[in-house]
């Protein structure tokens, strides 16, 4: 095919070669490249021993499969990838020790994108740092290299891990193993050492030294290193537009007090997220292996509210994580003494240096994204950075500093927290009757007003704005127990069981229609299957778009998707000039375009028509336009004069 348009920054906007405003329409690809293949998923019992010798090539899919997958993706009208790896996948073996092989396979993923019209920027995944503390991402021996042992974490209670707490002989849904629980350990001790180091090691632990630099520059670097070694491989690949910085990062104890007072917790985290609400000082000495009390929280689902339930002692049997001969920096720092088992020596010492109060923004964030934006520029100087901060720091309202690189683009998350957590669909406004529209306008305007907020996050990172790309929203498809699961095995194949599932996704693209941003879903994930156990391959997550078990067969273009009409939706791709409004009213079948032509660009409007919502073709009517169809599905628009102009196109 045709090589496609370069991509820049301009304003709030993408804008392509010809000076089209741009806007992207993705999904992330895919949920089980954060373990490897063909069996490393979560739904397998491991205990790591392997993990220097693990290998992701296949990771989305064999690279035989790909054509069968990118057709799809293409035919459903996505034009952007969010591609993923994950720091583990390039330097399993050790310290600069490349999978060469690996990195020859992911760059043949990403070329075979473009062959499909699709953008990428890559996105270096992690979740609660490692697969060896309840997640993804980091290399095991990053915590061999800091002097802990991760074969200790679920002894001492360190980490949550689906491995060490899961039934497999039982299989299904647990409480010993509850879902959607695994971003506790970002409270645990083994996530807040490692992300306390990694962005704070220079402030915190200045005499904490690896190979003769301080831990938080060696992290960074073999970090970097191994982004570098993935952007080197698809440097001359011109569809790949930049690099997401790290996926949704953990703080560590950056900004919180030493000891909680009763009941507080100076985050703000555990007021949305169930769990233990620990201090950083109960986390070092648990750590340690000192046993403690500590406050449990849970989620009360009628009023969708976190309250204390109760105590639970953490590390009883007082199993220290720090390997032989390794001493916690943080107490050689000064932060407490071991002394009476275990007493704080500086409650300000995560939150002030020199009489200032620490900001994670502006202090160790943008620095980070500085560095990341140096390296992969110094391969290719005009790749965008898709900047994120933690989630729960954009749900609070906390953003970005300014003095981010140029460039910078809003990569921020958002989810219906409601929905992901309870797996119901159940707005209070649709209870009565989800059909009503008007209680539909009522959910999709409070969707587009937490979206906007999300988007408002992108004016610090320039003078004039830059673009938002919300790098992850979606759904869980195994909604209430898996009910779509159960009425596709009795034999229903009609849309019946994915109504619920393709409301919550309309509702959410409206949001992001009216708001005019790019986005890429949560996921697309090849192996994905209908199993409790499986999901996406992930801590039972189900979130993919697509699966083998709704497979309808070869001759089927939409063969395996999930809710295929909530996601597969008619809108602008590129627009000749600037766009002011993007509508697409299902119960007219309608779609609305308002813009600002410019006909001295040379390039058209291009606008996707998906046949799932126009199967017998579209009316268009464009004044002062000449339109042409590209195929079934796709409409080009030359602007004859300058001004407003409004396009309605409505299904036949």
């Amino acid at each position: 095919m045709a090589a496609m348009p370069r991509l820049d920054i301009k304003g709030r906007w993408f804008v392509d070669e010809f000076g089209r405003r741009v806007i992207l329409r993705g999904v992330n690809l895919g949920g089980d490249c954060k373990v490897p293949y063909p069996d490393g998923g979560t739904q397998h019992p491991s205990d790591f021993s392997d993990h220097r010798t693990v290998s992701f090539i296949g990771r989305p899919f064999p690279l035989a499969e790909a054509d069968e997958h990118f057709a799809r993706l293409k035919h459903w009208g996505f034009n952007c990838l969010r591609l993923l790896t994950t720091w583990e996948a390039v330097e399993h073996a050790g310290p600069d020790q490349f999978d060469e092989a690996y990195l020859d396979y992911f760059a043949q993923i990403a070329r075979r994108a473009g062959d499909y019209g699709m953008y990428v920027f890559i996105d270096f995944h992690q979740d609660v740092w490692s697969r060896m503390s309840g997640g993804d991402g980091a290399p095991g021996w990053t915590f061999e290299a800091v002097g802990l042992d991760f074969t200790k974490f679920h002894e001492a209670g360190a980490a949550h891990v689906m491995q060490y707490k899961y039934d497999y002989q039982k299989g299904g849904r647990q409480d010993g193993y509850p879902q959607m629980t695994w971003s506790s350990n970002y409270r645990l001790p083994a996530n807040a050492i490692m992300w306390t180091l990694f962005f704070g090691g220079a402030t915190f632990t200045p005499q904490f030294m690896i190979d003769g630099v301080n831990v938080q520059d060696w992290l960074q670097d073999k970090y970097i290193g191994a982004m570098r070694a993935i952007a080197e491989r698809v440097a001359r690949l011109p569809h790949v537009i930049g690099f997401d910085t790290l996926n949704e990062p953990g703080e560590g104890w950056i900004g919180e007090k030493l000891v909680h007072a009763e009941g507080e917790d100076t985050t703000g985290v555990a007021a949305i997220m169930p769990g233990l609400a620990i201090s950083p000082l109960d986390a070092l000495l648990v750590a340690q292996g000192v046993p403690r009390d500590i406050p449990v929280r849970a989620l009360d689902r009628q009023t969708f509210t976190v309250k204390e339930t109760g105590k639970q002692r953490l590390n009883p049997d007082g199993v220290s994580i720090w390997r032989s001969g390794a001493t916690d920096p943080f107490e050689l720092a000064g932060a407490y003494t071991m002394v009476e088992g275990g007493q704080p020596l500086r409650e300000d010492f995560f939150t002030h240096r020199d009489g200032r109060k620490l900001s994670i923004e502006a202090d160790f964030m943008n620095p980070f994204f500085h560095r990341v934006a140096n390296a992969i520029r110094a391969v290719r100087e005009d790749w965008m950075v898709f900047a994120e901060v933690s989630p729960f720091r954009a749900f609070a309202g906390e953003g970005f500093a300014p003095g981010a690189p140029p460039r910078t683009v809003n990569a921020s998350h958002w989810y219906d927290i409601q929905t992901l957590v309870a797996k119901k669909f159940a707005p209070k406004e649709l209870r009565a009757d989800p059909d009503d529209r008007g209680a539909q306008e009522v959910v999709a305007g409070k969707y587009t007003a937490q979206l906007g907020h999300i988007a408002r996050l992108a004016d610090t990172l320039s003078a004039d704005s830059a673009p938002t790309l919300i790098g992850e929203f979606g759904i869980p498809f195994d909604l209430n127990e898996g009910k779509a699961y159960q009425s596709w095995a009795d034999g229903d194949r009609s849309s019946k069981p994915w109504q619920e599932h393709e409301l919550a996704l309309r509702l959410m693209y409206e949001a992001m229609d009216r708001l005019l941003v790019s986005s890429t879903q949560w996921n697309y994930t090849a192996s994905n299957r209908n199993d409790a156990a499986t999901g996406d391959n992930w801590n039972q997550e189900d979130l993919s778009i697509y699966s083998k078990d709704q497979s309808t067969g070869p001759n089927d273009p939409s063969s395996g998707g999930r809710a295929v009409k909530g996601f597969s939706r008619p809108y602008a791709r590129c627009i000749q000039g600037e766009p002011r409004s993007l509508k697409f009213d299902p119960f007219t079948h309608t779609l609305e375009l308002s813009f600002d032509a410019d006909p001295m660009l040379r390039a058209p409007t291009e606008i996707f028509v998906p046949l799932i919502h126009f199967p017998s073709g579209a009316k268009v009517d464009a004044p002062n336009c000449d339109a042409e169809w590209i195929g079934q599905t796709i409409l080009h628009l030359r602007a004859k004069t300058a001004g407003p102009k409004l396009v309605t196109v409505t299904r036949l």
